[in-house]
């Protein structure tokens, strides 16, 4: 259908929220410092590469902010790989580092019981037991982990009782209340079906093996879980109608695109068409990617999808779409036009241009500058370490991007504006966003295929003011993982943001909305719709504040910044 005609169809209510906040409150100077040495972070990843080329190595793994100890700091938990059978090496481990409050952390993954050799990809982490502690979901090559908080800094191995570690080559997840219960549910990507025993020789130059693209291999179909109450969980992936076995998948995010209050789930599949699963509300999915206009690319092609988020970019008042895809394919944004429909922006937009020749895996929307609009961050790096002996024009080793929300549907990249570590060439994976130091303004952490992680300090961004919510589901699931924060200003609906676990790629950003607020030193009010569809509403807000709530209570707690 042609742009112009599928632009026609928005219902004449779709009324735009863009204006409702001062769209661009200039900010003097925002710098990303890295900070990683001095905050006390050491972690390297290890993809375990010896010279065989074999395709995981490719992948890199992924990151998350939490707060493992529940003190109001958010901590680290990095995910690792490992050396291959026979390399005889020290091993190589996952992190937590525990947050100190003072801007460095310490390394206790010994002490928390987390320093397992697995060659792992991604984490998702939420209280799937409802219990008043964050867990953590591993995803692994071979059988993936639950790991339960037991409290006390200590976290147990229960993937077995759980019934969770099905082997695969699993890559990322999310938790999702999908039958609205109180429970949480878990949604588990895969990619292919690989060993060593299997693994191919392919070659870019013809004489040198190189590694293979995903197109070599047969998918793997994605696993769901429900999630019993007890402490266990069910494979239903069949009976939710997900089961895919075409599905290369690399990334997930929850949405609710229809705004029915029912999580609806977005799967980024590299070389295969993307998916978009309706939450039916009965158990079941109905897959509808092709007929919302997300599967393929304008051209009928489907892209190596990678990362990707969800979120109100435009004050549409819906959520909208950004995917990470491969050098030569541009990133996506596809814009929520509320009639069911997904029009792809990036291709007219600065977004396209800038990210034709890199290769994204890590994306997001998030307010980096508190202004009230949405920006874009990118992690990229190319997979092929050898590329440039074909395609001189695209490197291994690539800048990460950010990009300026403008208003309007136009965004402008800053990258070279917000300090030198956003611009450095890195082979960068995973990457999530969160405020680790309690100022109010979101910092990034990127990991790197076999390289160092990097902690990078928003300085600068609170010079705009913000709000910060932490909800407490109950009956809904304890983290109110799907619960829509909406803000009233002067009177009006204004910006919104959903609580979700999984997104980006193989990563996770922390469970806080953050809201910029710009200059505004209070609002009207908030409307939060919970998982389970209560409604409650918040009187007025002064800016600058951490705000608790607990479903049924209302505020409970309030921390100014």
């Amino acid at each position: 259908m042609p742009r112009a005609l599928r632009r026609s169809l928005v219902p004449l209510a779709a009324v735009s929220l863009a204006g409702v906040l001062q769209a661009q409150t200039p900010v003097a100077s925002i710098t990303f410092t890295d900070v990683t040495r001095a905050a006390g972070i050491h972690f390297r990843h290890n993809n375990g590469a010896f010279g065989k080329k074999y395709l995981p190595e490719t992948l890199g793994s992924g990151v998350a902010f939490l707060d493992a100890d529940g003190d109001g700091w958010q901590d680290l938990f990095f995910v690792n790989s490992t050396h291959w059978a026979g390399q005889k090496r020290a091993p190589s481990r996952s992190a937590l580092y525990r947050n100190r409050g003072d801007g460095t952390f310490d390394d206790v993954t010994v002490a928390a019981g987390l320093n397992v050799d697995v060659y792992g990809i991604g984490v998702a982490a939420a209280d799937y037991d409802n219990d008043g502690d964050v867990d953590l979901y591993v995803t692994v090559l071979g059988g993936n982990r639950l790991f339960r908080n037991e409290g006390g800094g200590r976290f147990a191995d229960v993937t077995s009782r759980a019934g969770v570690g099905a082997p695969g080559f699993s890559t990322c997840a999310a938790f999702v209340d999908y039958d609205r219960d109180g429970d949480l549910d878990l949604f588990v990507c895969n990619y292919v079906t690989w060993s060593i025993a299997t693994d191919l020789h392919c070659t870019l130059d013809g004489k040198n093996k190189s590694y293979c693209t995903p197109e070599s291999y047969q998918g793997q179909s994605p696993m769901f879980y429900r999630n019993r109450g007890d402490g266990t969980f069910e494979d239903v992936t069949r009976a939710a109608k997900l089961y895919d076995p075409t599905s290369k998948a690399l990334g997930v995010t929850l949405i609710d695109f229809d705004g029915d209050g029912w999580m609806d789930l977005f799967v980024a599949n590299d070389t295969e068409p993307n998916k978009l699963y309706h939450n039916d509300r009965n158990g079941t999915f109905t897959e509808m990617g092709v007929v919302a206009g997300v599967a393929f690319n304008e051209a009928g092609v489907a892209r190596a999808g990678m990362g990707v988020d969800a979120a109100d970019y435009d004050g549409s008042g819906r959520p909208s779409l950004v995917i990470g895809n491969f050098s030569n394919e541009m990133m996506a944004l596809y814009t929520n036009e509320g009639n069911g429909l997904f029009i792809d922006e990036a291709p007219t937009t600065t977004i396209g241009r800038a990210t034709l020749l890199t290769l994204t895996f890590a994306c997001f929307f998030f307010d980096y500058d508190l202004d009230g609009l949405l920006d874009i961050f990118a992690a990229n790096g190319h997979v092929a370490d050898d590329i440039e002996a074909v395609q001189p024009n695209v490197k291994y080793a690539q800048p990460a991007h950010l990009f300026r929300n403008l208003g309007g549907r136009r965004f402008e990249e800053v990258t070279s504006k917000v300090g030198r570590p956003l611009a450095l060439p890195r082979v960068s994976r995973g990457a999530a966003y969160g405020d680790y130091d309690n100022d109010g303004d979101l910092d990034l952490v990127v990991t790197a295929n076999n390289g160092p992680a990097r902690l990078l300090r928003n300085d600068g961004g609170n010079g705009n003011t913000s709000l910060r919510f932490l909800l407490r589901g109950s009956p809904s699931n304890r983290d109110a993982i799907g619960a829509k924060v909406q803000l009233l200003v002067d009177g009006k609906p204004g910006p919104w943001g959903v609580v979700k676990s999984g997104s980006s790629y193989a990563s996770q950003s922390e469970l806080p909305l953050t809201f910029g607020l710009g200059r505004r030193t209070q609002v009207s009010g908030a409307r939060i719709t919970w998982p389970d569809g209560q409604v409650e509403s918040l009187p007025a807000l002064g800016a600058n504040q951490v705000i608790t709530i607990q479903q049924g209570k209302g505020i409970v707690r309030t921390v100014a910044r």
